[in-house]
Parts: structure tokens; C-alpha cells; sequence
């Protein structure tokens, strides 16, 4: 089941605070996406963190799912959380800094 755009937009609207917050679509599914790294997937209407040492200690208790099949566990995030927006921003904000920028994109080259 993809998930629905507005879903998408609602939690990239709630940790705006967190920095340059976006998503990107990929398979029907959502990359939640703060300053450039990818902190979060959205599928199936779920919310998924990536797991960091700083968003164990700030969650505490944490449940894990797979975002996708064959996916390594995420913290899974309930949809009770959403709505309290300082909450998730905190979140976001204490994983950022733990997630790699992404590698570069190697250039194409022109076949002759």
C-alpha cells in the first residue's frame, strides 16, 4: 500500500523545526529527508526513524519494524507521536547529526 501524499506532508510540515526538512517520493513511498540525509522513511503510512545511538536515549522504549521487506529494523514510530510536534522535532533533531551525508553520485560517463 503507498503511502498518501498528505500523510507525507503533514509530518515533514510537524519537524520543520528540525532544519531544511523534505520528502522525496521513491516507490510510492516516502524519504523524509533533514539538511540532505535521509533521517526517516515513510511506507505504508508508518513512520520510520533511522536508528541512531542519540534516538535510542531520546525514545527510550523503542519499538523497531521494517520499513520494507528484507529492511533492516527502524524505529518504528506510533501515530500517536505525531501530533506533538516539539516531541518529533526533538527527534529529528538528535538523529541528524548521527546519519551520514550521503555519498556523492558518481557522473555518468557519454558512451562513444
Amino acid at each position: 500500500m503507498a503511502t498518501r501524499q498528505d500523510i507525507a506532508d503533514y509530518i515533514v510540515s510537524q519537524v520543520s523545526g528540525a532544519g531544511v526538512v523534505r520528502s522525496g517520493k521513491m516507490f510510492g513511498e516516502y524519504a523524509l529527508y533533514c539538511e540532505d540525509k535521509v533521517v526517516a522513511l515513510i511506507c505504508d503510512n508508518q513512520l520510520f526513524v533511522k536508528p541512531t545511538a542519540a534516538g535510542r536515549a531520546y525514545l527510550g522504549e523503542v519499538e523497531e519494524g521494517q520499513p520494507y521487506p528484507g529492511a533492516k529494523p527502524w524505529f518504528l514510530i506510533a501515530e500517536d507521536y505525531w501530533d506533538d510536534s516539539d516531541w518529533l522535532t526533538g527527534l529529528i533533531s538528535v538523529t541528524t547529526p548521527e546519519v551520514p551525508l550521503p555519498k556523492p553520485k558518481k557522473k555518468k560517463t557519454p558512451k562513444s
